[in-house]
């Protein structure tokens, strides 16, 4: 991925995306572009055009820190927009990946003892760990059973992203499946301004991007976010509908891996489900 070209788009998609309004100017008359001109995001950051063009056109390497702030400000980035600003310019300047460790190989976080401990210790939640390429490297019994539409037969690294936009069973285990498709996308953009030089990522998307279409017009828009938490719906085909909270948080023995555990409000209906399909997922093994 063209480094000068993530952040040149970058730039202009998120300048496109405000009003002279919402950034207290007077809006004018025979505004050619949607959004701030350069001269105003420059007048706002502080500095002068010719230095808020040569960084719209890419050239961000050597920007300070009070200079991505400020232009951070000035386009009203949220906390996940601005980190991503700031991995592009530590990107382009030759800084690793948000200043991570080496991130360890994914076979080694797929088959270490521990981990698999860990998980299964988990019975009453799904708990999984992926990667920045969106690949399921270890789930608990529930987790499995969960995820089957995913998981499938087994015989390939089970893939989030592959699972949303090539298989058509996710548009029956996401309701929202714009909504999901849109969070997996905008996940996957944050994870290529961390690494740019990642080249399975680059492989996923440019694989998605050919096979999918709506994938290749999300990717186009530069959004970002991080998972964090919050609820997502899902048509689980065992058990019917299930509303689930859910919790990131980071495996920092690999980096660049995350534990998801999705719970449910105790006493309520999903809750009960969630159990039923525990159950289910109990007496299957049991029967092996």
């Amino acid at each position: 991925m063209d480094n000068r070209a993530e952040v040149r788009e970058f730039l202009m998609s998120r300048r496109a995306k405000i009003s002279p309004e919402t950034a207290g100017l007077p809006a004018g008359g025979n505004r050619r572009v949607p959004g701030l001109r350069r001269s105003e995001v420059a007048t706002l950051a502080g500095v002068s055009v010719e230095y808020y063009s040569r960084l719209e056109r890419g050239t961000i390497a050597g920007a300070s820190s009070s200079v991505l702030e400020s232009l951070a400000r000035a386009l009203q980035l949220d906390d996940t927009e601005r980190a991503h600003l700031l991995d592009l310019a530590r990107a382009a300047d030759g800084i690793p990946a948000s200043g991570r460790s080496r991130r360890r190989s994914p076979k080694n976080t797929a088959t270490r003892n521990s981990l698999h401990w860990a998980l299964d210790a988990i019975t009453d939640a799904v708990a999984f760990v992926r990667d920045s390429h969106q690949d399921l490297l270890a789930t608990n019994a529930l987790g499995r059973a969960f995820y089957s539409p995913v998981i499938g037969d087994g015989g390939r690294t089970p893939n989030l992203a592959r699972f949303q936009f090539l298989d058509a069973a996710s548009r029956d285990f996401y309701p929202d499946w714009e909504l999901f498709a849109e969070m997996c996308v905008a996940i996957m953009r944050a994870e290529a301004g961390r690494d740019p030089h990642d080249k399975a990522l680059q492989d996923l998307v440019g694989e998605l991007s050919t096979r999918s279409d709506t994938f290749r017009t999300l990717w186009a828009a530069h959004n970002v976010r991080t998972h964090g938490s919050g609820t997502k719906r899902f048509q689980h085909p065992v058990v019917g509908e299930l509303t689930l909270a859910y919790e990131e948080l980071a495996v920092t023995a690999d980096p660049g891996t995350i534990l998801m555990i999705y719970t449910a409000e105790p006493g309520s209906p999903s809750a009960e489900r969630l159990q039923l399909l525990a159950s289910c997922a109990a007496s299957e093994v049991a029967e092996i």
